[in-house]
């Protein structure tokens, strides 16, 4: 029997706030569905050149709020993504006000959290690079 995959859904409170973040992450928004009788828009994101519906992430925002959202979103496991150099995706991310949660001192993976608590795996692509400063004695902060 077949199986495909198609996307991963997270809620988000601030949808403005979320896109931004997975745009810093290098995702682009694919597609945009307002529901007025649900009152709710789901964004559809995905990593440029892989707009075949097929490595999406679902954004979910509903318009009158969301108060079961849990505060921390750890339960979910975390979102994967590879990058060409995690140095350069961290660095960007960190001017950009996002916290390294787990850095990537071995060269090879780094953890962050987006704004609505998500944990996101950035992994580099092929072999890892080199150790270098300031992520190799860079501590983890908080959780990821």
């Amino acid at each position: 029997m077949k199986i495909e995959y198609l996307h991963t859904m997270v809620r988000v409170k601030d949808l403005d706030a979320s896109i931004k973040f997975y745009e810093l992450l290098g995702l682009k928004e694919r597609r945009r569905m307002d529901h007025e009788g649900g009152r709710f828009t789901l964004v559809f994101l995905c990593p440029p050149g892989q707009e075949d519906g097929h490595h999406d992430l679902e954004l979910t925002y509903n318009w009158d709020g969301d108060d079961g959202l849990p505060a921390d979103s750890r339960h979910f496991g975390h979102l994967a993504y590879r990058v060409e150099s995690i140095y350069d995706k961290c660095q960007e991310l960190m001017d950009a006000g996002i916290t390294i949660n787990r850095p990537p001192r071995d060269g090879h993976m780094a953890f962050v959290r987006s704004p609505d608590n998500v944990s996101v795996e950035i992994l580099q692509m092929g072999e890892a690079l080199a150790p270098q400063e300031p992520w190799a004695s860079m501590d983890n902060t908080g959780h990821w």
